[in-house]
């Protein structure tokens, strides 16, 4: 029978699920009267932070390479804005702008992997004027808070309930009336997105090529890997992914704003640490990065029920958090080292 082997990575997972099933039993305790230990409290927490977990599974493999990319805030605005408008004053429809927005997060990437991996620019120099520029065409294409209204397809999967079977979660509110949890049709494009990026890097070849890149770039080239080639291919997926987040994004917001999404690259990087990714690379996984994300809108969703705390308190903690992660981070990388030494 063979024995469980924990290392760091497995360690930094166990602490990352642990603490959000205390923060969020401790939630149920607290705000009990408030409804939170209604299963759609739980699941308000994925739709709202659907585009938020398409994102950070991108960032998690740029920081896996051990770069970063902090342009994907702006580029979630630049594709919700450029959705908003292209319906509501240009006339396109919903499925082809969307392919566009896709694309756009394709050439995105390949600019700006270009630049890091094949002109050996600093990754965050790169994707800083990648921030610059799609917050700047965000406010080209227009300055003005556009709503989607006229596009029926949009707006149908936007308004798309898809309720938990079986009645599972169900409960009837004060007014009498039975409520059936659900998710957003952003939700389960979320999800599959995990599954999907968790699969590619447990199990094909660009994957295991991430890791080792991010853990020494040195040993993947005499191991005879394109280390040049697999950075350009991760920050063209980051991309993709938050192109896709975008559209999630949109999804929720029904809207396109020059604010929108304003610090959600921090928010991104936040969660792939607090889920175990290492800043340095080489180490971490998308399944800690859901429960980072989580552990995210769980704070948001504490502080709300709250009703005193301002929202900052939330970033706050998040901070607390965030420092806490990459201490711990620095102890368990010193231990290694010494047990090697």
């Amino acid at each position: 029978m063979k024995k469980l082997k924990i290392n760091s990575n497995s360690i930094l997972l166990i602490i990352t699920i642990v603490l959000f099933v205390v923060m969020y039993g401790a939630g149920c305790i607290v705000y009990a009267d408030k409804g939170f230990t209604h299963l759609q409290t739980f699941l308000n927490v994925l739709i709202n932070n659907a585009g938020l977990l398409c994102v950070a599974c991108g960032t998690t493999c740029v920081m896996l390479t051990g770069g970063i990319d902090i342009s994907v805030g702006s580029l979630v605005a630049m594709d919700c804005m450029f959705l908003a408008v292209g319906m509501e004053e240009w006339g396109l429809k919903s499925p082809v702008l969307m392919i566009l927005v896709l694309l756009i997060g394709v050439v995105f990437g390949a600019v700006q992997g270009f630049c890091i991996a094949y002109l050996d620019i600093q990754p965050f120099i790169v994707t800083m004027a990648g921030l610059f520029f799609a917050r700047g065409m965000t406010a080209v294409i227009s300055t003005n808070q556009v709503s989607i209204v006229s596009d029926e397809l949009f707006v149908k999967l936007s308004n798309m309930k898809l309720n938990i079977p079986f009645g599972i979660g169900a409960y009837t509110n004060k007014k009498g009336i039975l409520q059936v949890p659900y998710v957003r049709i952003s939700v389960i494009i979320a999800l599959v997105i995990v599954v999907l990026i968790y699969l590619m890097l447990k199990y094909t070849k660009f994957g295991r090529s991430i890791y080792a890149v991010g853990g020494n770039s040195q040993s993947a080239t005499l191991m005879g890997l394109d280390v040049r080639k697999t950075k350009m291919k991760t920050y063209v997926l980051a991309s993709f992914l938050a192109s896709i987040g975008g559209i999630c994004y949109c999804l929720n917001t029904m809207s396109g704003t020059t604010s929108q999404a304003t610090g959600f690259e921090m928010d991104a990087i936040s969660s792939a640490v607090i889920g175990g990714t290492l800043l340095t690379g080489g180490v971490g996984n998308v399944i800690g990065t859901l429960f980072g994300v989580m552990i995210n809108g769980t704070i948001s969703t504490l502080v709300k029920s709250n009703g005193k705390l301002v929202s900052s308190w939330a970033n706050i903690v998040t901070a607390i958090l965030l420092c806490f992660f990459i201490v711990l981070q620095a102890i368990l990388a010193n231990i290694k080292e010494r047990k090697k030494a």
